[in-house]
């Protein structure tokens, strides 16, 4: 499924229209340029969850976990990371059973350490124009900006 958005405030608006309905456990590997908007959509995911804490990018920290919604929030920055052992020897197994969402950009540098994820890619096509495609095994049949 494919989306444009034309502003921050639209791919914000597309992720919290996703995080209404994710299933718990659910793992987003996201794909994108530095810059492309995978933060931005992870602000929206989070208050489509219900979380009011402010979102910011876990560059330095790897993840930051976001527990005021209706499931757990754990955004996870894979930019540093080398290989799929370092994401293992953080504790990516307790995440994964803390039946929340994990969100996870650079997901290519630990594409080996995630099944069945919810591939969101975010392409840069403008300043602020993003062509944002989502494939899964989610249904997303109805979702809409």
């Amino acid at each position: 499924m494919e989306f444009i958005t034309n502003s921050p405030e639209e791919t914000e608006a597309l992720g919290a229209a996703l995080g209404k309905r994710l299933p718990a456990g659910t793992v987003i590997a996201y794909r994108g340029d530095l810059g492309a908007g995978k933060t931005a959509f992870t602000r929206g995911l989070a208050r489509g969850l219900g979380c009011t804490e402010q979102v910011t990018s876990p560059t330095y920290t790897i993840v930051n976990e976001y527990l005021g919604g209706r499931l757990p929030l754990f955004h996870f920055d894979m930019y540093r990371l080398t290989s799929s052992d370092d994401l293992w020897d953080i504790g990516w197994e307790d995440y994964l059973d803390r039946s929340g969402i994990c969100a996870v950009e650079w997901s290519e540098n630990v594409a080996d350490a995630m099944e069945h994820p919810l591939n969101i890619t975010i392409e840069k096509l403008g300043e602020d124009t993003r062509r944002i495609t989502l494939e899964g095994e989610i249904d997303l049949a109805d979702l809409s900006l």
